[in-house]
């Protein structure tokens, strides 16, 4: 047996005479076939065989996968992922390309990331392509779309129905905030004629309503939906919101507009964002045209039309339509709210009616509405703007049994209202009970206690809250700075009044002529009137004007520190001093008549 199984393994090599008594049926010789074709990968399967076995063993023996490591490449990996001769499973593969990564001596490629993002999108394992695709973004960051995309065609391979990918790629770049390479990235699907992934459209979509220009999203919009994404009513009064927010009204009513063009209805919230845009723009007109509109197609105009149709003609203190418009909401059934009743509130405290602004608060709780904080504040604002500081007080009491909390505007407008009403006592006791309170001072409060101090002569407590102000970050404006001028120049302290001016110019900015004035009715007050011509050419310098009033004042004070007849007499016959020539003129004319009287 033996013997005959190695004759006919070996029966080549048999001396001619034998091949008739093994092979009686069969010509002696036969021409050998020829060599099948070598497939292209063919000369790869023993190596993508040896790794698939090595993956299948590698839970219970994992030497031969380390083995193997050093020789692998990249292209072995796509190689492996595409022809995959062993029918490995998603997750084996999967699980071998995570160990590769995490080899030191392995790099995947962008190819062998997107080849593997392809493989697990076509075996419906869309969370893990997903993740591959978002760290090749992260990895080739912004302006790479049209790269990335090119080799996400060349990678496809054998997985022509991974579309997924494409959409997962809009996805990726949308998420990392690469926005204009997610929009390319639709385009390009467009250009190639692939299947256009609506619901990464809309993702795209919304962040761009959140983080791009409104217009540039609009042109977005029009894009996809020429492309075939279903239109909806939200999208187009998101766009409106954003359009009317930035002032774009033009733009927001030709997104109006559209909404009918694609075979929709506006719904009320469109109207109301466009008469909301049109009102707060000042067009009222245009607000009321659209409320009509509304109204011609059945619809009715619902609190929030006419809480911004009543707040815009309170603006333009047109009170009496405000007045109407709310008779007719009412008598439609709609209840106003507490917004409603403190936007009528505001417009007659505005317009000096406070006894009817009274009225109406007294309306406001008649119907059950309790008021808010910012009635509270728009009522003491009126108050305290009409000087009736005591009525105030008693509000302000009234809101904290109500369980309202006075908040900074509360106390900026009270220490406004008592410093121009002279109880600048009563001014400091409200900022001592902010602080106590830990509500910083604003801009307001600290421009009204300052001011309130220079009017009693408090000159040094007034510098103080001006160093506080700044020590708060906070910079005060050249009426601020011009008040504490004159406080010391009034005071007879020039000095110090040029140290403000240093100050103030050492911000940059340039102080008007309102402060030189008043430095320079400050030196001529006490006689030095070189210093104040000095003062004069330095404006003029700097680009400051003088006005008739720096002029008068200069010439005040070279008459009153020569001879005040000759003063008098000059005055009577020139009047008011217009300019620097009749300045020039006056003061030779002065010092003529000075030379020429009689020494007293």
């Amino acid at each position: 047996m033996a013997l005959s199984k190695t004759a006919k393994s070996n029966h080549f090599l048999l001396p001619p005479h034998s091949y008739k008594l093994c092979f009686s049926t069969t010509p002696w010789y036969k021409p050998p076939p020829p060599p099948p074709r070598r497939r292209e990968h063919d000369k790869e399967e023993p190596l993508l065989s040896l790794i698939s076995d090595a993956i299948t063993t590698s839970n219970t023996n994992p030497l031969p996968l380390r083995k193997l490591l050093p020789s692998l490449t990249a292209r072995d990996v796509i190689n492996l992922i595409n022809l995959n001769p062993d029918s490995l499973p998603p997750h084996s593969l999967l699980s071998f390309f995570h160990w590769l990564s995490s080899r030191p001596t392995f790099r995947h490629t962008l190819q062998s990331y997107l080849t593997m993002a392809h493989f697990l999108s076509s075996h419906q394992m869309f969370p893990q392509a997903h993740s591959l695709v978002r760290l090749v973004v992260s990895r080739k960051g912004k302006g790479s779309a049209s790269s990335v995309f090119a080799s996400l065609l060349q990678t496809r391979g054998t997985h022509l129905h991974s579309d997924y990918v494409f959409h997962a790629l809009i996805n990726a770049y949308t998420d990392s905030g690469f926005l204009g390479d997610a929009v390319q990235c639709f385009r390009l699907l467009r250009k190639h004629g692939f299947r256009i992934p609506f619901q990464a459209c809309g993702h795209l979509l919304h962040k761009m309503f959140m983080f791009n220009t409104p217009v540039v999203a609009w042109g977005f919009l029009l894009e996809i939906l020429d492309s075939g994404f279903p239109p909806n009513v939200y999208s187009f009064n998101v766009l409106m919101h954003k359009m009317c927010k930035q002032g774009h009204i033009r733009e927001a009513q030709a997104v109006f507009d559209e909404i009918g063009n694609r075979g929709l209805n506006p719904t009320v919230v469109s109207f109301n964002t466009l008469i909301n845009g049109y009102c707060k723009s000042g067009n009222l007109e245009q607000g009321f045209k659209l409320k009509a509109d509304m109204e011609g197609r059945t619809m009715c105009p619902d609190l929030f039309t006419y809480s911004v149709l009543i707040n815009g003609v309170c603006k333009e203190g047109r009170l009496d339509d405000a007045n109407g418009l709310f008779d007719e909401m009412c008598a439609r059934g709609l209840v106003p709210n507490d917004v409603i009743f403190t936007t009528l509130i505001d417009g007659q405290c505005k317009n000096g009616n406070f006894d009817l602004a009274l009225e109406m608060y007294q309306k406001m709780l008649g119907r059950g509405i309790k008021p808010d904080i910012v009635t509270y504040n728009t009522l003491i604002n009126g108050l305290c703007k009409v000087g009736d500081m005591k009525e105030a007080r008693k509000l302000v009491e009234e809101m904290k049994t109500r369980g309202f909390k006075p908040d900074k505007i509360t106390y900026t407008t009270l220490i406004d209202g008592c410093c121009k009403e002279g109880e600048l006592e009563s001014a400091i006791e409200i900022r001592k009970e902010m602080i106590k309170e830990e509500i910083a001072l604003d801009n307001v409060a600290f421009t009204a206690l300052i001011s309130g101090f220079c009017k009693e002569g408090r000159i040094i407590e007034a510098e103080k809250m001006l160093r506080e102000m700044l020590k708060a970050g906070m910079k005060p404006d050249d009426a601020t700075y011009t008040m504490l001028i004159d406080g010391f120049c009034k005071k007879g302290d020039v000095n110090i009044g040029f140290k403000l001016l240093k100050e103030m110019q050492g911000g940059g900015r340039v102080p008007s002529v309102v402060t030189y004035n008043v430095l320079m009715n400050g030196l001529c007050k006490q006689g030095q009137m070189k210093n104040a011509n000095m003062l004069l050419n330095a404006m003029i310098n700097v680009g400051v004007v003088p006005d008739d009033i720096t002029y008068n004042i200069l010439l005040e004070g070279h008459c009153k520190h020569g001879n005040p007849d000759d003063f008098e007499k000059l005055w009577s016959e020139k009047g008011l001093v217009l300019d620097y020539a009749s300045y020039n003129s006056l003061v030779s004319e002065l010092n003529k008549s000075l030379k020429k009287s009689p020494k007293r």
